[in-house]
C-alpha cells in the first residue's frame, strides 16, 4: 500500500478563496469531495488535513493524505515539512497542486521535480526542503492582460465568464492527481500534458 501526500497551495481565508493563486486549494477541496472526506485542523503542522483511499476497494488502494496550508503561500514550506515528518513520508510521495502563470487557461502539465518559476508557494516548499524532487500539477491562469502586476492578477478572482470552464479545470486536475497515484508519471503525463 502506497501513500501520498496531496498539497493544494492556496492563502488561508474567505478573502482569497476565489483567487487564481488558490486554486490548489479548490482540487484539494475536490478530491476531499470524491474521497468523502472532511478536511480538519491537523494541531502542531498549521494544515488542514484528510484521509482516504482512491482506486478499487481493498488493502493495496493507495492512501491519499489531503493538505491545505492555513500559512500564506510563502510560508508553505513550514507546513510541508511538518506535514511530511509527521507522516513519515518523503518529498517524492508528494504531489504539490497550484496555479501557473506560463501555461494558458485551460491547460495543465504534470512533472517531477524542477525549480519554483518565481511561485511563492513553490520556493517557500523547495527552501525548507532544500530540494524540488516533488510531482507538481500545474494549472495554467495565463499571463496577465497588459501591463497588470502578476501578484495583484494571481490575487484577484478568475472574471464569471470563467468560472465554468474553471470548475472543468479544477476536475481534470484532481484526475490527474488520481491518474499519478494510479498509473505513474509517464501515463499521466501521455494524458494531460497539453
Amino acid at each position: 500500500m502506497s501513500s501520498w501526500l496531496v498539497v493544494g497551495l492556496g492563502n488561508p481565508g474567505p478573502a482569497f478563496a476565489s483567487h487564481r493563486h488558490n486554486i490548489g486549494y479548490r482540487v484539494a477541496d475536490e478530491l476531499a469531495r470524491r474521497l468523502d472526506v472532511r478536511l480538519r485542523v491537523l494541531r502542531g503542522c498549521r494544515a488542514e488535513v484528510a484521509d482516504g483511499r482512491i482506486g478499487p476497494p481493498g488493502a493495496q488502494a493507495p492512501r491519499l493524505i489531503l493538505a491545505k496550508s492555513r500559512t500564506f503561500m510563502n510560508e508553505t514550506g513550514w507546513a510541508v515539512t511538518r506535514l511530511l515528518s509527521y507522516y513519515k513520508l518523503e518529498p517524492a510521495q508528494m504531489i504539490v497542486v497550484h496555479d501557473e502563470l506560463d501555461i494558458d487557461p485551460g491547460q495543465l502539465r504534470v512533472k517531477f521535480g524542477g525549480g519554483d518559476n518565481g511561485h511563492n508557494g513553490l520556493k517557500a516548499i523547495r527552501k525548507s526542503l532544500g530540494n524540488g524532487e516533488f510531482f507538481r500539477v500545474r494549472i495554467g491562469v495565463g499571463r496577465p492582460p497588459g501591463r497588470q502586476d502578476p501578484a495583484d492578477y494571481l490575487l484577484s478572482n478568475f472574471p464569471a465568464s470563467a468560472r465554468e470552464a474553471v470548475e472543468v479545470e479544477i476536475g481534470r486536475a484532481a484526475d490527474a492527481v488520481e491518474s499519478l497515484v494510479l498509473v505513474g508519471l509517464e501515463k499521466t503525463q501521455s494524458a494531460f500534458n497539453s
